[in-house]
C-alpha cells in the first residue's frame, strides 16, 4: 500500500465508528511555551484531554504533522525520521480500553492485512512507589484478541529494556510489560511530570520483520559484537521490531498530592503512518515507501549515485528536506534562533551530505518531490511552492561558502594524527560541520578524533542552552495558571490594537505565552515608532479597564470568516470552529453579538471571562519590539 491509501483507510475506519475528522495543527504550537514544535498528536488537544469540550464531539480522528528535533542524530537507520505523520484517534471521556485495543487490532489485521502472528504488544508494568498498578486489563484484552486469531499469547514481565536484553523472549510470549517505556506524557516518565500534566499507561504494538538465522540472540543482524544486547525483545534497537502504534490511556493528572484520576478517561492513540505503510509492504526500510521513496529517487536522479550504496546519506537528505519543506510551509524560516535554527540545521546537514554524493548537485530541485507527494493531503505545500524554493535556495547559497571553509579547515586539522575534541566542536559550532561527518571523513583518512572530549564540549554547550531555555520558558504549561490565562487574553487585545494602529495588513505569524510575558510575531515591514507603541499600549489598557466580556462560541467556519475572525497562520480548520470574542459590553454567551465585538479570533483557550480580570496583574507594557525575520516584527509584552 502507499501512504495515501493507509491514511484514507484509517480515516474511513474510524469515521465509520463515529469519529469526526479534524485537520492537522501547525508544526509550530501556539501558546505552548514547553516546546518549539508539535511532536505528537496530543499536543494540540491538551485542553480537551483536560476536560474542555471539543466542538466536534468526543470521538475524533486525524493525521497530525509532527517534528521531533531530538531525533536528528538518529536519522540514518531504516526507521528514524524527524518529520512524520501521526495517525490519531481520540476518545474524550467516551470509549476506553475494551473498544480501543480491538479496533486497532482489527484495523491492522483486516484493513491493512497484517499477519497477527507478526504482531507483538507491550503494556505498562506499574509503579508501586507512585501507587500506579500494572495494566492488567490491557493484558487480558490482548490475550483474548490473539487467542481469537489462533495465535498463542503468553504474558512476560520484563520491567526494563536492560532486562529485556538479558532475558530475551520465550516461545509463545507475545504480551510484554515494561516500566517507564510504557508510560506516556509529554514529560516522559511519571517522576518527571510537572503538576498539571496529564499522562497514563500505554500499550504499544510492534511488527516483527523476523530474526536473522545467523543471530544467536534472535536479532535482525548477525553482527558478532552483539551491539544491541545479548537477546532480542520488542523494544530492541536492532531493527527486527518496528513500533507501529501506541494507545495511550490518558487517565491520570500529576498534582501536588501525587497522581489522581482525570475527571474523564481519554484514549490518545498515535500510529506512525510511514511505519504502518512499511509494515504493509513487508519492508522494514521506511525510506522505501512511496513518500520518502519518491524523494530518494529524485536524489538518485540528481546525483547519479545509487541509494543502495549510500543509504545513510540518502536517508538523512530525504528526511531533512521533507521536514524543512513542511516547516517553511508552516511559516518557519531559516535563522539562528528557536524553530528557525532547526530549519537551518536541516538544510545545512543536507547540503553537507549532498556535497559528499555529488559536489554539483543543489538542494532546491529536491523539494519538488516532497511537494508533489503530499499536495493532496497538504495543499498549502503546492500553494507556497515558489516561496519554499526561494528560501531553500537562499539558505543553500549562504552555506556553500561556509561549507567550503569547513572542508578546508577539516583538511588542515586532518594533517595531525588526532583531531582534538575542541577542534571537532569548533568545526561543528562555527562551521556548521556535523560531527558524524567529521568522524566519517577522519575514518577515511585514518585520523583519530577525540570523541569523549568532543562530548564534554557538547555537554557544556547543552547545559548553557538548557539553562537559557529554563529561564526563558519559566511559567510552565500555557494552559495552566492565572497569569498565562490573563496574558493569553491580552494577546487578543494586542493583535487588534496593532491592526488599529499599523493597519489591516497586520496578521499574526506566531506567538509564545508564559506566565511572565507574551510574545507575538506579526507581519509589518517597519520598526514601530515610540508613538505607535504608546498608542497600542493605550488601546490595550483601555479595553482592560472597560470590563468587556470574553465569550467562546462554536460556529461554522464560513460564518467566522465572514465576521472577520483572525486565523492562525498556516492552520487548517474544521467546518465548526471555536472563536473567542471580546465585547461588546452587553454581550452574553446566549447573545455574543460577534459583529459588534472589539476582537474575534479562532482560538482554543484558555481565557479570562472578562477583560477586567487582566488588570489584577497590572497594566500592559511593551518591553521590546524588533525584527524577527524579513517582513516580520516581534513584540514582547508584560503586565506590570
Amino acid at each position: 500500500m502507499d501512504s495515501n491509501t493507509v491514511r484514507q483507510k484509517y480515516f474511513d475506519f474510524f469515521q465509520a465508528r463515529g469519529h469526526a475528522l479534524i485537520p492537522s495543527a501547525s508544526l509550530v504550537p501556539q501558546n505552548d511555551p514547553t516546546t518549539l514544535f508539535t511532536g505528537s498528536g496530543m499536543q494540540p488537544l491538551v485542553p480537551y484531554l483536560l476536560g474542555e469540550k471539543h466542538p466536534k464531539g468526543t470521538r475524533l480522528v486525524d493525521s497530525q504533522k509532527s517534528f521531533r528535533a531530538e531525533d536528528i542524530e538518529e536519522v540514518g537507520d531504516n526507521r528514524h525520521t524527524t518529520f512524520f505523520e501521526m495517525l490519531g484517534n481520540w476518545s474524550l471521556g467516551d470509549y476506553f480500553k475494551k473498544e480501543q485495543l480491538p479496533w486497532f487490532f482489527e484495523f491492522l489485521t483486516k484493513e491493512i492485512g497484517l499477519d497477527p502472528y507478526k504482531l507483538y504488544v507491550t503494556v505498562f508494568d506499574g509503579d508501586n512507589s507512585l501507587s500506579i498498578p500494572r495494566d492488567e486489563e490491557s493484558i487480558e484484552i490482548w490475550r483474548n484478541l490473539f487467542t481469537g486469531a489462533d495465535v498463542t499469547a503468553e504474558f512476560a514481565e520484563i520491567g526494563s529494556e536492560e532486562n529485556g536484553y538479558a532475558r530475551g523472549m520465550k516461545d509463545g510470549e507475545r504480551i510484554f510489560s515494561y516500566g517507564e517505556k510504557n508510560w506516556w506524557s509529554r514529560s516522559g516518565a511519571p517522576q518527571n511530570m510537572p503538576e498539571g500534566e496529564p499522562g497514563g499507561p500505554d500499550s504499544e504494538v510492534f511488527y516483527d520483520f523476523g530474526p536473522n538465522p545467523a543471530s544467536p540472540g534472535g536479532h535482525s543482524t548477525s553482527q558478532a559484537d552483539m551491539q544491541f544486547g545479548t537477546h532480542c525483545h520488542p523494544n530492541c534497537d536492532c531493527g527486527r521490531f518496528l513500533e507501529i502504534g501506541n494507545s495511550v490511556f490518558m487517565e491520570y493528572i500529576k498534582t501536588a498530592n501525587g497522581f489522581e484520576k482525570l475527571p474523564q478517561q481519554n484514549v490518545d492513540f498515535g500510529g506512525g503512518l510511514e511505519r504502518i505503510t512499511a509494515a504493509s509492504n513487508e519492508n522494514p526500510d521506511v525510506f522505501k515507501i512511496d513518500t520518502l521513496g519518491g524523494i530518494i529517487k529524485n536524489i538518485e536522479k540528481a546525483t547519479g549515485v545509487s541509494y543502495e550504496q549510500n543509504k545513510r546519506a540518502f536517508r538523512i537528505i530525504a528526511d531533512h528536506m521533507r521536514a524543512a519543506v513542511f516547516m517553511i510551509a508552516d511559516g518557519v524560516l531559516p535563522s539562528n534562533t528557536e524553530q528557525g535554527y532547526f530549519v537551518r540545521r536541516l538544510l545545512r546537514r543536507s547540503a553537507v551530505f549532498i556535497n559528499q554524493l555529488n559536489t554539483k548537485t543543489m538542494l532546491e530541485p529536491l523539494i519538488y518531490g516532497t511537494i508533489d507527494n503530499y499536495k493532496i493531503q497538504y495543499p498549502q505545500l503546492a500553494e507556497r511552492r515558489e516561496e519554499i524554493a526561494i528560501h531553500v535556495a537562499k539558505e543553500e547559497s549562504k552555506f556553500i561558502a561556509t561549507l567550503s571553509r569547513g572542508l578546508k579547515q577539516f583538511e588542515i586539522l586532518a594533517r595531525a594524527s588526532t583531531i582534538s575534541g575542541h577542534d571537532a566542536f569548533i568545526l561543528f559550532s562555527t562551521y556548521g560541520f556535523p560531527f558524524e561527518v567529521t568522524l566519517e571523513l577522519a575514518n577515511e583518512r585514518r585520523v583519530k578524533v577525540d570523541v569523549q572530549a568532543f562530548k564534554k564540549e557538547m555537554e557544556k554547550h547543552q547545559e548553557t542552552s538548557r539553562a537559557g531555555a529554563e529561564k526563558r520558558f519559566k511559567g510552565g504549561l500555557a494552559d495552566a495558571g492565572d497569569e498565562t490565562t490573563r496574558l493569553h487574553t491580552t494577546h487578543h487585545l494586542l493583535l487588534k490594537a496593532l491592526q488599529m494602529v499599523l493597519g489591516g495588513h497586520v496578521k499574526q505569524k506566531g506567538s509564545n505565552i508564559t506566565g511572565e510575558r507574551l510574545r507575538i510575531d506579526f507581519s509589518h515591514q517597519e520598526k514601530m515608532t515610540e508613538e505607535e507603541k504608546h498608542e497600542v499600549e493605550r488601546i490595550v489598557n483601555e479595553k482592560m479597564s472597560e470590563g468587556l466580556p470574553v465569550i467562546a462560541s462554536s460556529i461554522p467556519k464560513e460564518e467566522a470568516e465572514k465576521l472577520g475572525a483572525q486565523q492562525e497562520f498556516g492552520q487548517k480548520y474544521p467546518d465548526i470552529v471555536t472563536v473567542y470574542s471580546v465585547g461588546p459590553k452587553d454581550a452574553t454567551p446566549e447573545n455574543p453579538k460577534h459583529s459588534e465585538s472589539f476582537s474575534i479570533e479562532f482560538c482554543g483557550g484558555p481565557h479570562v471571562s472578562n477583560t477586567s480580570e487582566i488588570g489584577k496583574s497590572g497594566a500592559f507594557k511593551i518591553k521590546s519590539e524588533k525584527s524577527a525575520a524579513a517582513g516580520i516584527r516581534r513584540i514582547r509584552g508584560v503586565l506590570e
